[in-house]
């Protein structure tokens, strides 16, 4: 990928995060010795072709970000994008009846597990 794509994931991902938390992520990145162009590929192609696409605002892409990071498991995404999620605007209402609505879909254990993820973030 070009650092045209780097640069607009880099914009995009300010949507989210401060400027200030986007910088960290490039240059403190946990697996940047371990896997030194991973975090390079979220902010291209996650957030400069995925996140930059037209069609969904800000915050449905992330209330359906949330939905899938539920149905997966993967708590420290879920606390990472319901953080993101209220950034964008979401509402603490809006992120937990997301995730109410995927009982009948992935059962209460996942949803609960999700809940328990987001509680310290969405009751500060």
């Amino acid at each position: 990928m070009s650092t045209k794509q780097l640069d607009a994931g880099l914009r995009k991902i300010k949507e989210y995060v401060s400027e200030e938390e986007a910088e960290r992520m490039m240059t403190a990145d946990a697996l940047k010795e371990l896997a030194p162009d991973l975090r390079k590929y979220i902010v291209e192609f996650g957030y400069g072709e995925i996140y930059s696409r037209p069609g969904l605002d800000s915050k449905q892409r992330q209330l359906v970000t949330i939905a899938s990071l539920v149905t997966q498991g993967t708590i420290p995404q879920i606390e990472t994008h319901v953080k993101r999620g209220l950034t964008v605007g979401l509402t603490k209402t809006e992120i937990v009846e997301s995730m109410m609505q995927l009982i009948p879909y992935i059962g209460f254990p996942r949803v609960q597990n999700a809940l328990m993820a987001a509680k310290e973030i969405l009751e500060n």
